[in-house]
């Protein structure tokens, strides 16, 4: 009988703990997870996304993006970091789909001002990213982990794995998140190459995924206005040992240094009609000595030469290959071209071949380059339809349908692309027969709420472009180029607010002024309008503890999509704060 209190009172606490656990399962789930970017849309590059769930967050790589004309002195443009700084403790990990510039080119930066635990990435990426961050001296601030497409990795809330895709890269993984809130997939950069040069994709794990159930894509969106499906790289290793084969003169070849297909087939053709190779450009030098390190571009010794021996031979017997086929202005090729290059100059006879297309934003250099390489006397040949010099790494319209009709997402989310290029995307969704209204066309910074495999428009992160200059990522330079970018074009709006942040009240109505933006005589309505707006929102962040830099984000967040709608212009809004004092 004294047994009998002891019996029950386990019972009451089996049947409790058993609560607990419904309870806990309930609040998990309760929670939304959260989809954004930080970079890599409306634009080609610096590639940034982030998957939240309450106290966890990983990051799906940390890109750079190149500078455009108009940013002179400006090396890079990096993503705003200031929301992961806020929420390092979330961060579970940085996950690398391959080891181009506009995934991994930001990981130095990103280093230095947030703490990453880890960064798993396969071990070509790996080997690039390691490089990087002995240049910067970095090689403590987290570690490397190598994967290839069957690793998984799994913290509280993720169950992460990986499939094969192919690329201008090898390597290349598209990667796969379970959530508790349903299913998300991102492809990294890839197309769909029946005969590629390295390892085949694996349609079978993407026909899978679509079986069991993908809740979002987020999908590759570069090519999105071409048509038809791209050509594999095998034609366009034809095309290049073509042209090696008629050329007699010097070969110099310039090609995007991290497309180690690319650089293996020039190689390969190199060896093959016997032109020993001067390599030329910083991170071409670096790829290739890595690339072979692995196995990946495999070529005698003997064929590398320095400057000095090449004096020595023919000029059919000499390669040059290089960066600079996007005509940057520090590219050994635009330094060739310009005759500002220490060890090598244009001479008539030679032949310039551009192996790539220009990026978007890139076709004003590109052409200065190849207007002074024909003044010089050189013959240039580009990428055509009758030549294919070039094919891209990216999927090409009926390469975005398979990806959709593979993995048939329930919801999808177009990123690395421009405007233009996502809303075609988007469109591609539909016409495959995925359901209407599904697709989100977003902005870096706006966010997509899951909840129980159902997917709504979720809160606003605050997003900026850094601009860098050499190592500088204080933000000092971006401040300057951007402000005079925006007055230029759209002008300024001051907001001026009195409040008094111990009462937590304004003491006064927020008064607008307008300069260059819009006349304040025909726009009172609007600016009426804006004050009550700016009145209203912040009326509700003063009923709670708060910092002046939440009242500035609030009134920018709350003006610039009212002035976008009204008069699709951004104008520059500077908020000025008066605080009564005690």
């Amino acid at each position: 009988m004294a047994d009998m209190p002891q019996k029950r009172s386990s019972r009451r606490r089996t049947s409790y703990n058993n609560k607990n656990k419904q309870q806990s399962k309930k609040e998990k789930l309760s929670i939304d997870t959260k989809v954004f970017a930080l970079g890599g849309l409306n634009e080609i590059g610096k590639n940034m996304y982030c998957i939240e769930h309450d106290n966890e967050l990983v990051i799906i790589d940390a890109g750079v993006k190149f500078a455009e004309d108009g940013l002179p002195g400006i090396d890079y443009v990096i993503p705003d970091y200031t929301y992961l700084k806020r929420n390092q403790k979330k961060i579970k990990a940085l996950l690398i789909t391959h080891g181009h510039e506009d995934h991994i080119g930001g990981i130095p930066f990103l280093l230095q001002v947030v703490q990453i635990p880890f960064i798993y990435a396969s071990p070509l990426a790996c080997a690039m990213i390691r490089r990087k961050l002995e240049e910067k001296r970095l090689t403590q601030a987290t570690k490397l982990i190598q994967i290839n497409n069957l690793s998984q990795v799994k913290t509280k809330y993720f169950n992460i794995g990986f499939f094969r895709t192919n690329h201008s890269i090898p390597e290349s993984l598209g990667i796969v998140v379970n959530t508790p809130n349903g299913r998300i997939v991102s492809t990294g950069d890839f197309k769909f190459d029946l005969t590629p040069v390295g390892d085949p994709a694996d349609f079978q794990v993407m026909s899978f995924l679509g079986e069991t159930g993908v809740t979002l894509l987020l999908s590759d969106s570069t090519n999105s206005e071409v048509p038809n499906f791209s050509i594999s790289e095998k034609q366009v290793a034809y095309s290049v040992q073509e042209e090696f084969r008629k050329t007699e003169g010097r070969l110099i070849v310039a090609t995007f240094a991290s497309n180690v297909h690319r650089v293996q087939q020039i190689i390969d053709a190199a060896v093959k009609f016997n032109r020993k190779i001067l390599v030329f450009g910083r991170s071409m030098e670096n790829n290739i000595q890595v690339s072979r390190k692995l196995g990946y571009i495999k070529c005698p010794d003997r064929f590398f030469i320095k400057n000095d021996e090449a004096k020595h031979l023919p000029d059919n017997e000499i390669l040059i290959l290089c960066t600079g086929s996007q005509g940057e202005a520090l590219a050994a090729l635009s330094r060739i071209a310009n005759g500002t290059h220490r060890q090598v100059s244009i001479k008539p006879g030679d032949t310039v071949v551009f192996s790539s297309n220009p990026i978007p934003g890139n076709a004003s250099s590109v052409s200065k380059v190849i207007n002074k390489l024909y003044r010089a006397g050189a013959r240039v040949l580009t990428n055509e339809a009758i030549s294919n010099l070039h094919t891209s790494g990216h999927a090409s319209q009926e390469e975005q349908k398979l990806m959709l009709l593979l993995t048939r997402p329930k919801y999808f989310f177009p990123v690395h692309g421009e405007y233009r290029m996502l809303k075609i995307h988007a469109k591609l969704f539909e016409e495959v027969g995925l359901t209407k209204g599904n697709a989100f066309v977003l902005s870096n910074g706006d966010s997509i709420l899951l909840h129980n495999e159902e997917a709504r428009l979720g809160p606003r992160i605050h997003v900026d472009d850094i601009y860098v200059d050499g190592n500088d990522i204080t933000g000092l330079s971006t401040a300057v180029l951007r402000d005079r970018q925006i007055l230029s074009e759209d002008g300024m709006v001051s907001v001026l607010i009195s409040m008094d942040s111990r009462a937590g009240c304004l003491l006064n109505k927020p008064i607008i002024m307008s300069r260059g933006f819009v006349y304040m005589q025909e726009s009172k309505e609007m600016i009426r309008e804006a004050e009550l707006l700016v009145s209203r929102e912040l009326s509700k962040l003063l009923k709670r503890k708060t910092t002046f830099g939440e009242i500035k984000n609030t009134i920018r967040d709350t003006l610039a999509p009212y002035f976008y709608q009204k008069t699709k212009r951004n104008p520059m809004i500077i908020p000025v704060i008066m605080n009564k004092k005690a």
